[in-house]
């Protein structure tokens, strides 16, 4: 799934932004508050918990839209895919079956196998 490859990139991209420094920034030691050891840090850990848990909330609901979009796109392909098989069907006879009626069907088949995986979800 490239889409989950995707979002997960821009996850970590947008984490690693907010990690780095601004250019002209002045570089600061953390308050004492927040020194390993402190008992105040626990708040500093707990909001970076928070963010982080928000973050992974909105990376999973990124991919969540994502495959609800590939799903509907396959299922588009599929109806295409089931109309041309009807054609091909209505233009052969009781001893006539084409390759491209078993291609077709094979096709539907391995489409149908990926949209029944990306409705399961992760």
């Amino acid at each position: 799934m490239k889409g989950v490859g995707v979002a997960v990139r821009l996850a970590a991209l947008a984490g690693f932004l907010l990690l780095c420094p601004r250019p002209g920034a002045a570089q600061m030691s953390p308050p004492p508050s927040m020194e390993p050891g402190n008992p105040g840090n626990r708040q500093h850990e707990n909001a970076e918990d928070a963010l982080s848990a928000e973050q992974k909330h909105q990376v999973a609901k990124k991919q969540s839209e994502q495959r609800q979009q590939e799903i509907k796109r396959d299922t588009d392909r599929l109806l295409e895919l089931a109309t041309e098989l009807k054609q091909y069907v209505d233009k052969s006879n009781e001893n006539v079956l084409s390759m491209d009626v078993v291609k077709k069907a094979e096709q539907i088949e391995k489409l149908a196998k990926s949209v029944k995986d990306k409705m399961k979800g992760p």
